[in-house]
């Protein structure tokens, strides 16, 4: 009977720490969600100001070489800037899962 007791103990809180996990996973696949969705908008962003900057260039010619390059170089910030907040995403959604897997591990009987 003991014995008994002590595996229904288990099971039941291994059931409860299976359902944290999930809401631990998500956690995490939202903030990769999330960081997918900074990548893709600062794409969308630098793409559309390096098409205006390509417009302005072609039509004065060549004159406006300097104003190009320096949207260039802004699009490309754009990018630099949500690829850095989108790791930092990465990495938080890596450290939810991580603290769950340690707290998964100091659980196991």
């Amino acid at each position: 009977m003991r014995n008994l007791a002590l595996l229904l103990l288990v099971v039941s809180g291994l059931s409860l720490s299976a359902c944290n996990d999930t809401k631990t996973e998500e956690r995490a696949d939202a903030l990769e969600d999330q960081a997918d969705q900074v990548r893709a908008s600062a794409d969308a962003t630098a793409d559309t100001m390096e098409d205006r900057a390509d417009k302005v260039d072609n039509r004065l010619n060549s004159e406006a070489a300097t104003a190009e390059q320096l949207a260039e170089e802004r699009a490309q910030s754009v990018r630099d800037k949500a690829e850095r907040k989108a790791d930092t995403l990465e990495n938080k959604a890596d450290a939810v899962r991580d603290r769950s897997a340690t707290s998964t591990a100091t659980k196991t009987p």
